[in-house]
């Protein structure tokens, strides 16, 4: 499994209530608290300038919040689509992520009526296989699930959190991907 070769940029969604509690928010659809307004606002700037087409968002309201914020500062084309939603963690949403999330990661372990690391990972690839067919460069606004998905799919290692509203640009070069937040304003 792997990506095609096309520049992106990633951002994960602004804070919620569940993140800061360290709460697994899986399918529960979680709007952004007021630190994650603020996140994805602060966003905003870093992104402008940068030459950006479209932005593709996961259409869950935390997502949904952040790409608008974000997209107060571009004034861009905003789609969504279905397959970047965050993963389903069943039985464990809304749940501390430890001791199970390492294990999950692995692939030791899937929660009642969750979808796997490996389910996760073939969704991801099947959605920027069309995602990166688009005019770019895409602003893509998702998950830590997903981009923990992108980061496998990119040869990188997928543990470590990803912060949130940091836009990252995941650039395919000769030695394999890079992935790097752009610069604070």
């Amino acid at each position: 499994m792997s990506l095609a070769p096309v520049a992106f940029w990633f951002l994960r969604h602004g804070e919620t209530d569940y993140n800061a509690a360290g709460l697994s928010q899986g399918a529960l659809d979680i709007p952004l608290n007021a630190t994650g307004r603020a996140q994805a606002g602060g966003a905003g700037p870093r992104l402008a300038g940068r030459g950006i087409a479209r932005i593709v968002a996961s259409p869950m309201i935390r997502a949904r919040e952040t790409a608008s914020i974000v997209n107060e500062f571009l004034g861009l084309e905003v789609s969504f689509e279905a397959e970047l939603r965050e993963v389903v963690f069943g039985g464990m949403e809304g749940k501390p992520l430890n001791p199970w999330f390492p294990e999950w990661l692995e692939g030791r372990y899937t929660p009642e009526g969750a979808e796997s690391f490996a389910a996760l990972t073939m969704r991801v690839e099947a959605v920027m296989a069309r995602v990166l067919a688009l005019p770019g460069p895409l602003l893509v606004v998702a998950h830590g699930g997903v981009f923990r998905a992108l980061r496998d799919l990119m040869g990188l290692p997928k543990e470590g959190l990803t912060a949130n509203a940091v836009p990252m640009f995941c650039e395919p070069g000769e030695t394999g991907w890079r992935v790097n937040p752009a610069p604070e304003l």
